[in-house]
């Protein structure tokens, strides 16, 4: 039998809840045709279903008072199941305000949609968003309890709900810890960044990358794109969560793979040396409005929101300092070695196949077979960075061995 599903957000002062009812049940029990006529329904039977919704949702706190529910948005959403064939369910976006003073973490859910009527169905409860205890809606729902009906003594019980407590610090660290994935799991974010910083310990002769620059030269270089980069993307990353700066997703997605093909041309041949760091700050603009989507889907108020964006920006600072940290060094010291021509060139040869496969793929909405490619070939990226440490230190001790031999 299709259950209905209650999906908790927690706020400090409110929890946002979306319902998913299934129409066949609720035609069942409310007795209008909701499923056998589904077209156009939110518009014909709205406010009556909100009323409906209202009359049977009764958040109730530990000293009895009833909290105040509204009922929101409605949609109509309809699948096709090879099994048990159309299926169609209505969600619910409905708030719920306990009184005054009174904690939302703990209270006593009274919730019979359907369920007064048809006496089998069950509804599933459980919280998808709580930011002070760390449960965040990229991660599984947390299941907090069924409402069914109590067949021994013929009555629906009430779900009592006592969330453990949270922290702003709870919900800081989760948003760190987020950042710090979301970047090792962003393979065009970090493949713009390396790719760009392939030929970064290179000075420029005649258009041409030519010799290594110097220790110096080569930090100071590698520090002025990274800064520069997380200057860009901390911008957008705040003006995009807050829902100051808003575009549409596939763009967006488009130019990010734009910019890790431009960053393989300058990897090849030198388009704007000198510049670089003002190419990874204005590219770094592109990628903080594809970070800021995570952050805008949260739907937090603003505290919470401050301290997200804080922790947020600094897990994807973190990890991605962490990874250039282990990979530039073996470039810095290939990039002494005569070989090192061969590694810029392969490596910008492949990132510009992997970001022309992404345009695509962003461009149609298809996956192909050189994105999925990548993905797979990432995983392996620990085992890729430890064959560029051996060849580092090989080639660097063959070269340095070669020089100390004598003339003959």
């Amino acid at each position: 039998m299709p259950n209905s599903v209650v999906l908790l957000n927690v706020h400090a002062n409110r929890i946002d809840a979306e319902l998913q009812i299934p129409l066949v049940e609720l035609q069942s029990a409310w007795g209008h045709a909701v499923n056998d006529s589904s077209a156009g329904l939110v518009e014909r039977l709205g406010p009556q279903l909100r009323a409906y919704m209202k009359m049977h949702i009764h958040p109730q706190s530990p000293d009895g008072r009833f909290w105040t529910v509204s009922v929101g948005k409605l949609t109509v959403h309809e699948s096709q199941n090879p099994i048990n064939g159309v299926y169609r369910e209505l969600t619910a976006q409905v708030q719920m305000m306990p009184p005054s003073g009174e904690d939302v973490r703990q209270f006593t859910f009274h919730y019979d949609v359907v369920l007064h009527q048809v006496r089998t169905h069950k509804i599933l409860v459980s919280v998808r968003q709580d930011w002070e205890s760390g449960q965040l809606v990229e991660a599984e729902p947390v299941q907090v309890g069924t409402i069914s009906l109590d067949i021994v003594n013929d009555r629906i019980l009430p779900l009592p709900i006592n969330l453990a407590s949270g922290s702003p610090w709870t919900g800081l660290t989760a948003m760190i810890k987020l950042g710090t994935q979301h970047i090792a799991e962003g393979t065009d974010h970090l493949l713009f960044l390396l790719v760009l910083l392939l030929p970064a310990p290179l000075l420029v002769v005649g258009k041409r990358w030519s010799r290594f620059g110097g220790v110096h030269y080569s930090l100071r270089h590698i520090l002025l794109i990274v800064t520069a980069f997380t200057i860009g993307h901390s911008l957008t990353l705040l003006l995009g969560a807050m829902g100051w700066v808003r575009l549409p997703a596939q763009p967006v997605e488009i130019l990010i793979a734009v910019s890790i093909l431009v960053s393989a041309a300058h990897a090849v041949r030198p388009l704007f040396p000198g510049r670089e760091a003002w190419i990874a700050a204005g590219f770094g603009l592109v990628h903080g409005l594809a970070f800021a989507s995570t952050l805008a889907n949260l739907q937090l108020d603003m505290g919470p929101m401050a301290l997200s964006i804080l922790g947020f920006n600094l897990g994807i600072e973190l990890m991605q300092l962490l990874i250039i940290g282990l990979a530039i060094p073996w470039l810095m010291l290939l990039s002494r070695t005569p070989t090192y021509r061969i590694v810029r060139l392969t490596g910008a040869f492949l990132a510009a196949i992997a970001a022309l496969a992404w345009v695509v793929e962003r461009i149609t909405g298809q996956p192909n077979f050189l994105t999925k490619g990548v993905e797979q070939v990432a995983s392996y990226a620990p085992y890729g960075l430890g064959v560029l440490a051996l060849m580092a230190l090989l080639l660097s001790w063959r070269m340095k061995r070669a020089n100390q031999l004598p003339v003959l």
